[in-house]
């Protein structure tokens, strides 16, 4: 998760680090010189985007052709053998070796290095987890998948965009699907089947797409403080795309909905952050809370849980909080984006429940309810749903047992998906149709 201008400091800091150079490599990870005053804030410069309003419409195949690879395609090449994920046979969750701090900063020890390193390319989309390879065939659908641009006085963007068979100019709903780390539209609806149920539900879906000159690993920069605001940096981009697609098409505005995976994840919740008035309800799969981070040594100790020696700023509160509806869904072997995050990204919607005034309130407000299942041949996990005053459930969470970095029950035509999990799609779909406009709907 790191933009273009990174790369040449990301490898000059993995050299110094191997070399045992800690604080030259984190100066220089920063833009500063080696040997310079390592900066606490860890600021560094953001995009500039400059561009004219303009839309662009193109009418492709729901489906594509068997060899056709998603762009930046993760293949052979994000599956290296020398990566510590490649090699492992299963998953395991990050125990405190791998949250040791580097030398130089107290409890740090030898073996360090290669954690550092493992860590940074993961950061950069090399080391995620790929659970599965992508097969030679995809799904044709009936629907049409359209390709367009939006421009803003914030940036451009590229997307696609699914209609449903028999769209009509009804006003269907809207979900607005963002991709994680390295992945692209097409790899992303092939992966989460969500054009195929979008023909079951009945809704349109927008894709929009990060390019490699906005981030090296096309991550959406949850991690930048330009991009953690309403009306500036990508969530304005993606706000003005979305509305734009919903007036072009004369879609419902009062049922708008957000998920994404990974860095997707995290710039959905940014979303129902900074445009509540927009989405009425959101789905973060393996993401982060929103505002926890603002530079890349805050995103690390974000993704490795807020408990290692980059994570005491990452772990402190970052004071937002939103009423949108969340569901959630995180692995508990997700050694990419620590499981602890589904935890703090939950607290920043379960905080913004109002107190209630009465000792009766108080008992529905408080309400949670816990259920354990078992997906056939797949893995068991863990549902806890927290509802209103009224019983209606407002935040949902779901934790899979044995479950990596990959969107939960997905299909093997997309990269990074664990089929074996519980339908995300589907149950992100039933909850987001139970909220309509920031209130419950039947």
């Amino acid at each position: 998760m790191i933009d273009t201008t990174m790369t040449k400091r990301m490898e000059e800091a993995t050299r110094l680090t191997r070399a045992g150079k800690l604080h030259d490599a984190m100066a220089v990870l920063q833009g500063a010189t080696p040997g310079a005053p390592y900066r606490k804030d860890g600021a560094f410069e953001g995009n500039t985007f400059e561009g004219s309003c303009q839309v662009v419409d193109e009418e492709m195949t729901a489906s594509r052709p068997a060899s056709a690879g998603p762009i930046g395609s993760i293949g052979s090449e994000s599956r290296r053998t020398d990566e510590p994920d490649a090699q492992a046979a299963s998953f395991t969750a990050p125990g405190p070796a791998s949250q040791a701090p580097p030398a130089g900063v107290p409890g740090g020890g030898l073996g360090v290095t290669a954690v550092w390193r493992d860590k940074w390319l993961k950061f950069r989309g090399a080391g995620v987890q790929p659970t599965h390879v992508r097969s030679t065939t995809e799904e044709s659908l009936p629907g049409a998948f359209t390709a367009g641009r939006f421009t803003n006085s914030v940036g451009t963007r590229d997307y696609k965009l699914y209609i449903p068979s028999g769209h009509h100019g009804q006003a269907l709903p809207l979900v607005v699907m963002l991709h994680g780390c390295t992945q692209d539209p097409d790899d992303f609806a092939a992966g989460t089947n969500m054009n195929r149920l979008a023909e079951e539900w009945r809704c349109c879906v927008l894709y929009p797409a990060q390019p490699m000159t906005a981030n090296s690993s096309k991550c959406w920069n949850w991690f930048k403080a330009e991009d953690q605001q309403r009306e500036g940096g990508e969530p304005a981009i993606i706000a003005g795309m979305t509305r734009q697609v919903i007036d072009t098409h004369g879609l419902d505005a009062s049922r708008v909905y957000v998920a994404g995976l990974s860095a997707g994840g995290a710039m959905a919740t940014t979303l129902a952050m900074t445009y509540p008035d927009l989405f009425a309800a959101v789905g973060v799969h393996s993401g982060l809370p929103h505002g926890v981070a603002q530079s890349l040594p805050d995103a690390l100790g974000a993704m490795q849980g807020g408990t290692g020696p980059l994570g005491g700023r990452a772990a402190q509160a970052s004071g937002w909080a939103s009423e949108v509806p969340a569901i959630i869904f995180h692995g508990d072997r997700d050694t990419t984006v620590h499981p602890s995050n589904a935890d703090r990204v939950a607290a920043q919607y379960a905080t913004a429940r109002k107190q209630a005034k009465t000792a009766s309130e108080r008992e529905d407000t408080a309400r949670v309810t816990v259920e354990q299942g078992q997906v056939a041949n797949g893995h068991a996990y863990t549902r806890t749903t927290h509802h209103d005053a009224k019983g209606e459930p407002r935040l949902e969470q779901w934790r899979i047992q044995g479950a990596g970095h990959a969107w939960s029950g997905g299909s093997t035509q997309g990269s990074y998906t664990d089929p074996k999990g519980p339908d995300a799609t589907g149950e992100m779909l039933r909850f987001f149709y139970r909220h309509q406009g920031g209130r419950s709907a039947s």
